[in-house]
């Protein structure tokens, strides 16, 4: 494959990440958000088990660590423990203005890289990975825990949230 071939993938890779967590994984938490009381974002069935909000913190942190301090080589401080032990609850608007600050954040990370930076080494959180990998893990990561939000937010409201609609204009 030739060089400008290499720079369309490596493009395409990086628009479509961004596009997943910015366009898909982003809206769809901010719309279970909107259907959910404080409590309910708040609420786990157990002890051992996460809240919406806990998950929420858990994905800023994520992506804090991951995209702004291993891609990007931003300074950053994290205390992942925090983000599980939280018990106060925090309001839906606070969350979702958290969530969306490091996104932005992160989102300018991503729009800097090239394609020859991909397979640049980095050791983030004890892994070493290049930056492909690191950026194929949170694009990962948040997927599954966006599910997981899906999941709390229907057995809290206890019915669909029709989340497959493109969200009201």
């Amino acid at each position: 494959m030739d060089d400008m071939a290499m720079d369309d993938v490596a493009r395409a890779f990086l628009d479509k990440s961004r596009s997943l967590l910015a366009v898909d994984y982003v809206p769809k938490i901010e719309r279970c958000l909107d259907r959910l009381e404080t409590h309910d974002i708040w609420w786990r069935p157990n002890e051992r088990s996460n809240s919406i909000g806990n998950l929420i913190l858990h994905l800023c942190g994520n992506v804090t660590m991951w995209i702004l301090g291993g891609v990007g080589n931003l300074p950053f401080e994290r205390n992942r423990q925090l983000e599980f032990d939280e018990r106060t609850e925090i309001p839906a608007d606070d969350l979702s203005r958290r969530l969306r600050e490091v996104m932005r954040q992160a989102d300018e990370v991503l729009s800097r890289i090239g394609g020859n930076t991909l397979l640049d080494r980095r050791r983030i959180q004890g892994y070493d990975v290049n930056v492909l990998e690191a950026i194929y893990h949170v694009v990962e990561h948040f997927g599954m825990h966006t599910g997981q939000i899906i999941l709390l937010a229907k057995a809290r409201v206890g019915h669909d949230l029709r989340l497959w609609e493109p969200p009201a204009t």
